[in-house]
């Protein structure tokens, strides 16, 4: 079977004699014998079926297929030049590109620091974030239409790679009026009296939450979901329910006083933080630093979530 995909070597040599007129000239641009030139013009023509250069003595001249052919391959050749400064560009340093998924709560309270940090070891890195809850960041990670999710630690998937960066522990957090604060502690008796405000229903969080209550025989009668950490806050601030949250995201308030975190009970619901991607594929430089540098912003996140708790 005919093969009809032309040679980039012979079409180079086509386009530098089509320029040069002379096999010589050709030769000497190309760093090559004139022969060598010949044997790909010849090869081309073959395959072209047609010819493409009328010889006359030392100097050549396009056919009228020659010159067809030529504008052709002037365009393959100037998209190949494209595509070899931008293969340039992306290996300098600083240069090229950076898709994230994130949590809300991620792109909130950890992506600002770890990307400020970043643009300044790579300026010119464009990074387009894809905020999303857990299963689309799952989705787009096997899809390949995101490089890294940071993320909570997904169960038993062997497709994905897990970088972990930090533990934290979900506690109830209530307004310093609430009776549990005076308590100083949960008082279970009259948790089905209470309304909990969690985060999104749809959240992998969300699940965790149930799972946890389930196994505790505790009821969830009331419930109300909001799908904002600040919004969550500010209702348990005025009193209209019983919020829970990692307490590094109420730090602030904690430590203020505006808040006051609680155990869930004597066995503790935890979730580990970390940086996704899909396995066996491997990270480019850009993306190794922002692993990094999310391993070094979370250090310190995850010495306040030990401290507030």
């Amino acid at each position: 079977m005919k093969n009809n995909v032309f040679d980039t070597r012979q079409l180079l040599a086509f386009a530098t004699l089509a320029r040069l007129g002379s096999f010589t000239r050709a030769a000497q641009e190309l760093y090559l014998t004139q022969g060598a030139v010949s044997h790909a013009i010849k090869a081309l023509e073959e395959q072209a079926g047609c010819r493409l250069f009328e010889r006359a003595g030392r100097r050549v001249a396009l056919t009228q297929s020659g010159e067809q052919f030529l504008r052709h391959v002037e365009k393959i050749m100037a998209e190949m030049k494209t595509a070899r400064r931008g293969l340039d560009e992306l290996s300098r340093w600083g240069h090229g590109r950076l898709r994230l998924g994130a949590s809300t709560t991620a792109c909130q309270y950890i992506l600002p620091t770890v990307l400020r940090e970043f643009k300044q070891s790579f300026p010119k890195c464009v990074i387009s974030i894809d905020p999303g809850d857990h299963a689309r960041q799952m989705e787009q990670l096997l899809g390949a239409s995101i490089d890294l999710a940071l993320m909570l630690e997904p169960e038993g998937n062997k497709e994905l790679n897990f970088v972990p960066l930090f533990e934290d522990e979900m506690r109830f957090l209530v307004a310093p009026g609430h009776p549990w604060a005076r308590e100083g502690r949960v008082v279970r008796e009259g948790f089905a009296e209470e309304t909990l405000i969690v985060y999104s229903h749809t959240s992998y969080t969300f699940r965790l939450v149930q799972d946890y209550f389930r196994t505790e025989d505790l009821p969830l009668t009331n419930i109300l979901e909001l799908g904002s950490m600040e919004a969550i806050k500010e209702l348990v601030k005025i009193g209209l329910g019983v919020g829970m949250l990692a307490p590094w995201v109420a730090r602030p308030e904690i430590e203020s006083g505006a808040l006051v975190s609680l155990p869930l009970g004597r066995r503790k619901l935890k979730r580990r933080w970390g940086v996704a991607s899909l396995r066996g594929r491997r990270l480019s430089l850009g993306e190794e630093t922002f692993v990094g540098l999310c391993q070094s912003v979370s250090s310190e996140i995850g010495g306040r979530a030990v401290a507030v708790a």
